[in-house]
């Protein structure tokens, strides 16, 4: 005795594939594709294209290289540098304030001896 109206009806075999990888497989899905491509067995399925599987994510191949489609990696290496940028350019300045304030001393210091 089982619901008959829970389950979708749109699920049906369909292949992924990831372009990058060369890597394609068969599976059940509901994902919503328009192409369609012949797979191994001879019958035509729909497709979906994929960014990145098992066959090309770095902790599966165990390779690190870096996918960025979106430029995230980019962005943020260019924050980090104008971080350091600004902190290289605060400690500068402190030293700046450190050596005036020595220099005030000294002088401050030079007069009392007199």
């Amino acid at each position: 005795m089982s619901k008959q109206e829970i389950h979708p009806k749109d699920y049906r075999y369909v292949v992924f594939s990831d372009e990058a990888a060369g890597f394609s497989f068969l599976t059940k899905s509901t994902a919503k594709s328009s192409e369609t491509t012949k797979w191994k067995d001879g019958n035509e399925y729909p497709l979906v294209k994929i960014q990145i599987s098992s066959a090309s994510h770095p902790f599966f191949t165990g390779e690190e290289k870096i996918i960025d489609t979106e430029g995230r990696v980019d962005r943020f290496k260019a924050r980090a540098e104008k971080a350091k940028k600004m902190k290289e350019a605060l400690e500068n300045k402190a030293k700046k304030a450190a050596k005036e304030a020595e220099k005030k001393i000294a002088k401050e210091n030079s007069k009392i001896e007199k």
